[in-house]
């Protein structure tokens, strides 16, 4: 391929912003970068938004360094870099992406060479750009505790968020009995068939996952929402059990130590942005038979869910605000 020479464009956050009021997030033009020995310029087709990509602008995540470009999330063609890789269609995400270093809410992304991993071929690429960080928060915590096994119960605590039906579909692929505990009595809308659904708005949750369990309760209990959740998911645990958590509303929570002991209980804690590019990518890659089977299935992007660089302020705000869509730049 000849030698890349197209200006285009990125979103730069210059210096953390004290409220989603200050977020302001500037375009700037953007030759493609200088590659070093190892890496890889990818053209961003599409980029997914996360929650993570506007709290790092906001100074919540401490990693995340001044100036740069946010998002974690990326697909898009190889179109520098190794030989072998050039014109491959790719997709991943990173934990150092868009916080350590710059990230894929841009036309041109540099990655080192080790974390490309070739796309789904049957996903697009407006749905491949928006599986990261959701799929690798679910993946990473079942990872932790032990994948899912036939047999087995899994509930997920607030299924209806991203990383929830993340881990439905996960669960459900692995062939277990899934449990998917909506939160505020959201509708389910996640695919996968099969699952159980329980509104959390109505009765016991424990209760009603002993129940679903023959009594036995959960073998896996993805909490993906903290707090609200600890002690209703404290008492659905089976025996030996473990319970998932990636987030939380309050710090302190009430913990029964004579019960957690005696249940033989184990918890897991998931920081996905612990993980840099090229471990996030194996995992990502460890999920790609999946999409290609049709096990799991993408988000649904909606043609008003793809935004131009030109909303990243609009964006932002609404994802910041807890948006319910999944929103993609198409750079």
């Amino acid at each position: 391929m000849p030698i890349q020479t197209e200006v285009l464009r990125a979103v730069r956050v210059n210096s953390k912003a004290a409220s989603a009021d200050a977020l302001a997030p500037t375009l700037e033009n953007q030759p493609p970068p200088v590659l070093q020995a190892g890496e890889a310029l990818v053209r961003v087709r599409s980029a997914g938004v996360n929650p993570s990509d506007v709290k790092a602008a906001l100074g919540i995540m401490p990693q995340a360094v001044f100036p740069r470009t946010p998002g974690r999330d990326f697909a898009g063609v190889v179109m520098d870099g190794p030989s072998a890789w050039l014109g491959k269609e790719v997709w991943g995400s990173g934990g150092d992406v868009g916080i350590t270093r710059n990230g894929s809410h841009a036309g041109w992304l540099v990655l080192p060479e080790a974390a490309l991993r070739e796309k789904p071929g049957s996903l697009s690429f407006e749905e491949a750009g928006s599986v990261g960080v959701p799929f690798i928060t679910a993946f990473e915590g079942f990872r932790r505790s032990g994948m899912p096994q036939p047999g087995q119960t899994v509930a997920v605590m607030g299924a209806n968020g991203k990383v929830g039906q993340a881990a439905v579909q996960l669960a459900a692929q692995a062939g277990a009995q899934v449990i998917a505990v909506r939160r505020g009595g959201a509708p389910w809308d996640g695919p996968s068939p099969g699952v159980i659904t329980v509104d959390a708005n109505a009765g016991n949750v424990a209760t009603r996952i002993r129940e679903l369990s023959n009594g036995k309760g959960a073998h896996i209990v993805f909490n993906t929402v903290g707090s609200p959740y600890f002690e209703a998911a404290n008492h659905a645990m089976a025996k030996g059990a473990t319970q998932i958590f990636i987030a939380t509303v309050e710090r302190p929570v009430p913990f029964d130590i004579f019960t957690f002991y005696r249940g033989m209980h184990t918890y897991v804690g998931i920081d996905t942005l612990a993980l840099n590019s090229i471990e996030t990518n194996e995992r990502m890659d460890a999920m790609r038979a999946g999409f290609e089977a049709g096990t799991l299935r993408p988000f649904t992007i909606t043609a008003d869910a793809v935004f131009s660089l030109d909303h990243a302020l609009a964006v932002y705000r609404e994802v910041l605000g807890g948006a319910k869509r999944r929103m993609v730049f198409n750079p």
